[in-house]
C-alpha cells in the first residue's frame, strides 16, 4: 500500500452525485452503465493502494470474464496518476509490457482518464509510451472523462480542450462519443441529437466513439441496436470502425460478451470473431514503410476498418476534417 496512493484516493471517488448526466429512472440501462463507472472506480483505487502487480492483477483477475476489460481500465486510470505524482517511475508503460499486456487498449482508456482527473496534458504519457499504433487511445479516455464528469463545458458547450492539437482532438473526439453513450443512457434519439449540435467535421469520430461504447459496453437490448445504424446515418461506417475496435478489444482476450455480437451482426452483418479477424487484418505491415508518413498509424488503422465497413459515404458526403502533418503531432 502506497502513501502517494492513499493521499490522492480521494480524488477519484465517485457517487451518485458526481453522475448528473445519466438518466434518473433506474432501469436495466442505467444501472449497466453504472456498474461499468464503479468498476472502473473501484479498480482505480485498487491500484492506487496495491500498485505492486504481484498484488494488483489477481485482484483485477478476480472480476467476472465480462467486467475484467473495465477492471483494467480502472488499472490504468489510477497507474496514469502515481506516474504523475512520481514521474520516475513508469507503472502504465510497465504494466501494459507486463502483466496487463492483453488488456493494452483498456489500460490506455484509463490513463486517459487518471490524466484528465486531475488535469494535466496527457501528451507526455502518451508520447512515453513509444506505441504507434494504440497510444493515441490515451486520447480516446481523456475525451470520455471530460465529456461525462465535465458534461457540460465538453458536450453541450463543445470546448475544445487547449492542450491538444492536431490528430490528439480527433482521439479525443472519439472518447468524447462514448461519453455521450453514457451521459444519455443510451437513449438513441438523444444520442443523435447531441452529436447532431457538433459541427459536421467532429461527428465523424464521435459516431467512431459510439461505435465502440455500443459494441464493448452496451447497457441495451437488440432491439435498440438495431436503431443505431439509421441514426448515425451517413456515418455509418465510422460508427462500424468503433464497432470493430469493440469486438477486438473483447475477443483477443477470451471475454464476449453478448451485445458485443449483437452490435456486430446489426452493423456489420458478421459475427464478433468474423470482425475480429478484420480489425486484426487491418493491423497487418501497418508499419511498413511508414517513416515520414504525417497520418498517425492509429488513423491508418481505422481507415483500413473502415474501408471494410458495410456501408460507405459517398466522397460528397465526407466530413472535410483532413489529417495533415500538424496533426501528427
Amino acid at each position: 500500500m502506497t502513501l502517494v496512493g492513499t493521499l490522492m484516493r480521494p480524488l477519484f471517488e465517485v457517487t451518485p452525485k458526481d453522475l448528473p448526466e445519466l438518466p434518473a429512472e433506474d432501469n436495466a440501462t442505467t444501472r449497466r452503465l453504472k456498474q461499468v463507472v464503479y468498476t472502473v472506480t473501484e479498480c482505480c483505487q485498487l491500484a492506487l493502494l496495491h500498485s505492486r502487480f504481484d498484488r494488483l492483477v489477481p485482484r483485477l483477475d478476480a472480476y467476472d470474464d465480462e467486467l475484467r476489460g473495465f477492471a483494467y481500465e480502472g488499472a490504468g486510470v489510477g497507474l496514469a496518476a502515481l506516474d504523475t505524482m512520481l514521474p520516475w517511475r513508469h507503472r502504465t508503460r510497465d504494466f501494459v509490457a507486463g502483466p496487463g499486456g492483453p488488456y493494452r487498449q483498456a489500460i490506455y482508456l484509463g490513463a486517459g482518464m487518471g490524466l484528465a482527473r486531475i488535469r494535466r496534458d496527457p501528451e507526455p504519457l502518451r508520447a512515453g509510451l513509444a506505441d504507434p499504433v494504440f497510444s493515441w487511445v490515451v486520447l480516446d479516455g481523456y475525451g470520455f472523462h471530460e465529456g461525462f464528469f465535465r458534461h457540460r463545458q465538453y458536450v453541450r458547450q463543445r470546448r475544445v480542450p487547449s492542450k491538444l492539437r492536431g490528430y490528439a482532438l480527433r482521439a479525443f473526439d472519439h472518447g468524447l462519443g462514448r461519453s455521450i453513450w453514457f451521459a444519455t443512457g443510451a437513449r438513441i434519439e438523444a444520442v443523435r441529437a447531441t452529436i447532431g449540435t457538433f459541427t459536421e467535421p467532429r461527428q465523424r469520430d464521435l459516431w467512431g466513439g459510439v461505435g465502440l461504447a455500443c459494441g464493448y459496453t452496451g447497457g441495451v437490448d437488440r432491439a435498440t441496436v438495431e436503431r443505431v445504424p439509421a441514426a448515425a446515418g451517413r456515418f455509418r461506417a465510422d460508427l462500424a470502425v468503433g464497432v470493430a475496435i469493440a469486438a477486438k478489444a473483447r475477443q483477443e482476450v477470451g471475454n464476449p460478451a453478448l451485445h458485443n455480437e449483437d452490435a456486430c451482426e446489426v452493423v456489420w452483418g458478421r459475427s464478433s470473431r468474423e470482425v475480429t479477424r478484420i480489425a486484426e487484418a487491418a493491423l497487418d505491415g501497418l508499419l511498413d514503410g511508414a517513416d515520414g508518413d504525417p497520418v498517425p498509424a492509429y488513423e491508418r488503422w481505422r481507415r483500413r476498418i473502415r474501408a471494410q465497413a458495410p456501408v460507405t459515404t459517398t466522397a460528397r458526403d465526407e466530413p472535410r476534417r483532413m489529417v495533415t502533418e500538424g496533426d501528427a503531432a
